[in-house]
């Protein structure tokens, strides 16, 4: 199977999609954000970065080429995430942004559908219900991010394309997994383990000097982010003997969730260094217990460590006022623009895809917090929604 790191696809992407990818130097330069990113690009523009030669750089007659092979066609698209949160929405604005480029550029039109199950993140009967309903509606493509059954999502994804509708999953932790048995054009995300468990665990190393004790706020017992991202943080651990997980809980990927379990920690476990909240929401709620607890957040010297995971302008605010002292960004902005990439090449043009894309994701702290917001906030105003 093929395997894509965004490094690896962006130099035929830029080919690809010409002057219309003008955000395509913002995502390469957005890797620059860390040190610690498993995933690096370089280049500052498009045109810069595309090289010399390039097919599709300032290249009208190219244009006009890929604008004739659109023929001013309509994608229906429907994109359903596991619920309706802020990540989901960062990721989504992105979305409308790329999809706008791409319209003004080639005449592509695009019609859209969000459904999300109500409820949390194992709701997955409503989840499996929207795709076969949007299959039964003969939709180009859909994009889906679940937290359902491995296996009973294959069989639904099967029946999706035997009958003409390609599915794209997004943000799902397909390195569980044998590629050979997801039955999906593309998968455009970030590998959990290395890219964002194995990133806390070390930072959290790096930042206490290797020693130290360590709560863990984990999501629903069971959830494959879970199992992945705790593969990445347990070899962290083992690099690092100094570190010791003295309690852990189930947060649910909630904030509230991760408040009352924080809480519950902190009565038998006072005497800690970190917490390790498994995603940015959880590490949020942890904070906010660590303050009623009376205890010190990291002030660069002493305190408490709180690492997140996910990239939210709610975390990055938190960074900046201290509540927060770091997160995993793992790249809402670059997978919402990536994703429509892969459908417009695959569903559009025909041309073949990377089975898993992955990413860059980074580290924020208060050093880079103000670049990561900004690159956030600016896909959070898309010239057109849909």
């Amino acid at each position: 199977m093929i395997r894509s790191k965004a490094s690896d696809q962006q130099p035929s992407r830029r080919n690809l999609l010409s002057s219309a990818g003008l955000g395509l130097g913002a995502l390469a330069g957005a890797s620059l954000l860390s040190a610690c990113s498993t995933v690096t690009t370089t280049g500052g523009s498009a045109a810069a970065a595309g090289g010399a030669g390039s097919a599709g750089i300032n290249n009208p007659a190219y244009d006009s080429a890929i604008k004739s092979l659109v023929n001013g066609r309509t994608v229906q698209l429907g994109w359903t995430p596991p619920i309706l949160s802020e990540m989901f929405n960062q990721m989504e604005k992105a979305a409308f942004g790329r999809m706008a480029e791409l319209e003004q550029t080639y005449g592509i039109n695009w019609k859209w559908e969000r459904s999300a199950p109500t409820g949390n993140f194992d709701a997955v009967e409503q989840q499996v219900s929207i795709v076969r309903g949007w299959t039964a509606r003969k939709f180009d493509a859909v994009l889906v991010c679940t937290g359902a059954n491995f296996a009973t999502m294959q069989d639904v994804y099967r029946q999706a394309s035997s009958s003409g509708t390609r599915v794209f999953q997004f943000n799902q932790p397909v390195e569980l997994y044998d590629e050979e048995k997801i039955n999906t054009v593309s998968n455009i995300g970030y590998d959990n383990r290395w890219q964002s468990g194995y990133l806390a665990g070390t930072f959290i190393a790096k930042t206490l000097g290797g020693k130290g004790k360590i709560i863990q706020i984990m999501g629903p017992s069971g959830s494959d982010w879970s199992k992945a991202r705790q593969i990445g943080f347990e070899k962290a651990l083992r690099e690092n003997p100094g570190l010791e997980v003295v309690g852990s809980a189930d947060g649910g990927y909630l904030r509230d969730k991760g408040l009352n379990a924080a809480q519950d920690l902190l009565t038998r476990n006072r005497d800690i260094d970190a917490i390790y909240g498994e995603n940015e929401d959880m590490a949020l709620g942890a904070s906010q217990a660590v303050d009623a607890a009376g205890l010190k957040q990291w002030d660069g010297q002493q305190g408490v460590v709180i690492v997140g995971a996910d990239g939210l302008l709610s975390g990055m605010e938190s960074i900046a006022a201290g509540k927060l002292t770091a997160t995993v960004d793992v790249g809402s902005v670059d997978q919402g623009r990536s994703f429509i990439d892969a459908v417009f090449r695959s569903v559009v043009l025909g041309e073949t895809v990377a089975k898993v894309i992955e990413v860059p994701t980074r580290v924020v702290t208060k050093e880079n917090v103000a670049a990561a917001k900004a690159y956030i906030e600016g896909a959070m105003r898309p010239p057109k929604s849909y």
